[in-house]
C-alpha cells in the first residue's frame, strides 16, 4: 500500500525531472512555407522536342552590329574620329587582301558597316617611307651596276617628294571625286572614298620591294602590272558605287587614269 501511494505522487516539481508531453503539445504543428518554384516555358526555337526548359541570352543580330556609327561631335572633337579607327587586325588584313583582287568590285559593300581611316593612314605612311628608302637604294644599285666606284648617299628629298605625292593624292583625289559626284547629283561618302583609295595603295608596298631589281625593263613591267591592278580596283569599285548613272561613266575612266598616273610617278621619280 505504501509503495503504491508513493508511485502516485506528482514528480514534476522535482529537480531534474522531465515533464510529460501533453496532448496539446503533440497536436501543435508548424506550417512549412511552400517552395516558390517558377516553371519556365519551353524554348520554342528550332530543334523540336530537344528544346531546353529555359532560354539563354543570344548575341546581337548581324543587322544590329552593322549599323553605321553616328557619334559625330564636331570637326575639332577627337571623339568624332575614333569611330573610324574602331577596327581590329583581322578586319584590316581582310580588307588588305580584298584590295589585291580588283575584279570583284564589292569593296564598298564590305566596308559599308564600318569604313575606317586606319588603313588610309597606315598604308600611306608605310608607302612613303618605303619609297624614300627603297628609292635611294635602287638608285645606288643602278649606279653601282654601271660604275663600281659609286659610293652610297641618301637623298633626303625623296622623303619630301614621297610625302607630298602620296599624302596629297590620298587626300585630294577622293575629296575631289566626292564633291564632283555630289555636284552632279550622286550621293557620295567622303570617308568611304578615303577608305577605298587608301587600301588601293597597298599593292604598291610589295611593288616597291620588287623595284629594287636593277633591270629597267623588268621594273617597267612590274610597275605597269601593279598600276593596272590598283587602277582596276579603284575603277570597278567606283563603278559599282555609282551604278545606274550612265552620265558618270567618265568619272570611272578618270579614276583609272589618275591611278595609273600615280604608278608612273612612283617609277619615274623614285626608281629612275
Amino acid at each position: 500500500m505504501e509503495e503504491s501511494s508513493y508511485s502516485n505522487l506528482s514528480t514534476s516539481h522535482l529537480l531534474g525531472s522531465v515533464p510529460a508531453v501533453t496532448n496539446e503539445e503533440k497536436k501543435a504543428s508548424y506550417d512549412v512555407p511552400e517552395a516558390n518554384m517558377q516553371i519556365f516555358p519551353p524554348n520554342n526555337g528550332s530543334g523540336g522536342g530537344r528544346g531546353r526548359g529555359y532560354q539563354t541570352l543570344e548575341a546581337p543580330t548581324e543587322e544590329f552590329e552593322q549599323q553605321p556609327p553616328n557619334n559625330w561631335s564636331g570637326v575639332f572633337s577627337i571623339s568624332s574620329y575614333t569611330q573610324y579607327f574602331n577596327v581590329d587586325t583581322d578586319v584590316v588584313i581582310y580588307r588588305l587582301i580584298s584590295s589585291f583582287y580588283p575584279v570583284t568590285g564589292d569593296f564598298f559593300s564590305k566596308i559599308d558597316a564600318n569604313p575606317d581611316l586606319y588603313g588610309l593612314i597606315w598604308i600611306t605612311t608605310t608607302l612613303v617611307f618605303m619609297l624614300a628608302s627603297f628609292g635611294n637604294w635602287a638608285t645606288y644599285l643602278m649606279q653601282k651596276h654601271s660604275d663600281g666606284t659609286t659610293s652610297w648617299s641618301f637623298d633626303v628629298g625623296y622623303i619630301n617628294a614621297a610625302a607630298v605625292g602620296i599624302y596629297g593624292y590620298a587626300v585630294v583625289v577622293p575629296m575631289s571625286f566626292k564633291f564632283l559626284l555630289q555636284y552632279l547629283g550622286s550621293n557620295a561618302s567622303l570617308v568611304r572614298f578615303w577608305c577605298m583609295w587608301g587600301y588601293s595603295f597597298s599593292i604598291f608596298i610589295p611593288t616597291a620591294l620588287l623595284l629594287l631589281i636593277p633591270v629597267e625593263i623588268l621594273r617597267w613591267i612590274i610597275i605597269l602590272i601593279a598600276g593596272s591592278a590598283s587602277s582596276c580596283f579603284v575603277a570597278l569599285n567606283l563603278k559599282s558605287y555609282i551604278e545606274g548613272a550612265n552620265d558618270l561613266k567618265m568619272m570611272v575612266v578618270a579614276a583609272f587614269l589618275l591611278q595609273m598616273a600615280l604608278a608612273i610617278f612612283i617609277k619615274v621619280w623614285f626608281f629612275p
